[in-house]
């Protein structure tokens, strides 16, 4: 069932969430006037790291669509879209400068994900029978790459036009234990259709594995806006990969059907997020990868739908990747200050990021993420965005 033929579940998902609604800040009238990129200062992000040198860089289209990036850790710093009164909004949650970014407790916003998104259980894994090593991160594992994650680099950067954003990388061999040297390429596009494309491509020169993504976190209802209980979810899938008590999969692929992972339907996010549930548990809410209902390399899926209960907003995901990793801002503590003011309070942001499951390179049963010598890795994802009036 389709999100926008569901929208009349709409108002019961926020009745059961009204104490969820007490602690949501009331978005004032100035809201929309620190969402404008117009706040965001070039100069701040105008520096230089590793002898490379970082900028700003703002994709436009034909009706007033507006994203930001930073080649410093291929960032989407901000995105603008016309809220259902017609209001630019920032749904994108970040910073304002570099050094905002830098010194931030959490590293991963906006940020284009490598070597591997995701997790790898105690950052070691057999390949071409020798068992690599990586950089430990996240506890006993590596997330995202490890210490030597993309976050943490500085893209080259070309704007053939306003519409297009092309960065480039070369990550060398052994870069945070991967082997290989792996020439990456990401092209960030917003076309106007409202649609925010994302195409990956990647080749190496010794077998490795890569798992490109990126990790906006999103509000829907604008940066600084409150709690993202209420933004009403619809994810395609009907199964997801539980994990341990260090977020590692289980291995199994699980029915949705019957629990708190059942997103088949429109559901609000906060429904069902404190039932007493092991894997909610382990998540400190949604942190799962989910099996995307009809996934295929050669073609899009439409992966989900997401609607800001306050904007209207809509935003649908589609991707080739065969999962869908939710995360519902559960580590989020308020120790950032984003662009427009408001703290990173928790659970005031999600992510949903497309890529292969996590820990593929310890589980033969998933989809592969090796990529050898003469192959190329390539794969794409967008996010499109309209209004609920």
């Amino acid at each position: 069932m389709k999100l926008k033929s569901a929208i009349g579940l709409l108002p019961a998902c926020l009745l059961l969430l009204a104490a969820c609604n007490s602690s949501t800040h009331k978005q004032t009238a100035d809201s929309t006037k620190t969402s404008k990129t117009d706040t965001l200062s070039k100069t701040a992000f105008d520096t230089t790291i590793n002898s490379k040198k970082t900028s700003l860089y703002i994709l436009k289209n034909k009706n007033h669509l507006q994203a930001a990036f930073t080649n410093y850790g291929g960032r989407l710093v901000s995105l603008l879209v016309p809220d259902k009164n017609g209001k630019l909004t920032d749904v994108v949650v970040g910073f304002k400068s570099v050094t905002d970014y830098k010194n931030a407790t959490e590293p991963y916003f906006g940020a284009t994900i490598g070597r591997y998104g995701n997790r790898i259980a105690k950052g070691k894994f057999m390949l071409d029978g020798k068992q690599v090593t990586l950089t430990i991160n996240n506890g006993v594992n590596t997330l995202h790459g490890g210490k030597s994650g993309y976050q943490n680099v500085v893209f080259d950067a070309v704007q053939p036009d306003e519409h297009t954003l092309q960065l480039s990388y070369l990550s060398p061999d052994m870069e945070g234990g991967f082997p290989g040297n792996v020439k990456v390429k990401v092209t960030y596009t917003l076309n106007d259709d409202n649609e925010l494309h994302m195409d990956y491509e990647a080749t190496t020169d010794k077998t490795t594995v890569v798992n490109l993504t990126n990790h906006a976190f999103f509000n829907l209802n604008g940066e600084g806006s409150g709690t993202i209980l209420n933004h009403v979810v619809q994810i395609n899938a009907d199964k997801y990969i539980p994990v341990d008590s260090t977020l590692i999969p289980t291995g199994k692929l699980v029915l949705v059907a019957g629990t708190p992972f059942d997103f088949n339907k429109p559901t609000a996010i906060g429904l069902r997020i404190t039932q007493k549930n092991q894997q909610l548990k382990n998540g400190n809410g949604y942190d799962h990868n989910f099996v995307l209902t009809g996934a295929a390399a050669d073609k899009f899926v439409n992966a989900a739908t997401v609607i800001g209960d306050k904007s209207g907003v809509i935003m649908d995901i589609y991707t080739r990747e065969p999962g869908l990793q939710f995360y519902s801002g559960n580590f989020m503590q308020g120790k950032n200050t984003f662009k427009g003011g408001a703290k990173d309070d928790f659970r005031t942001a999600f992510a949903m990021e497309t890529q292969h499951f996590p820990d593929s390179p310890n589980q033969p049963s998933f989809p592969s993420t090796t990529l050898k010598p003469g192959q190329v890795y390539k794969t794409s994802s967008y996010y499109k965005f309209s209004v609920r009036k």
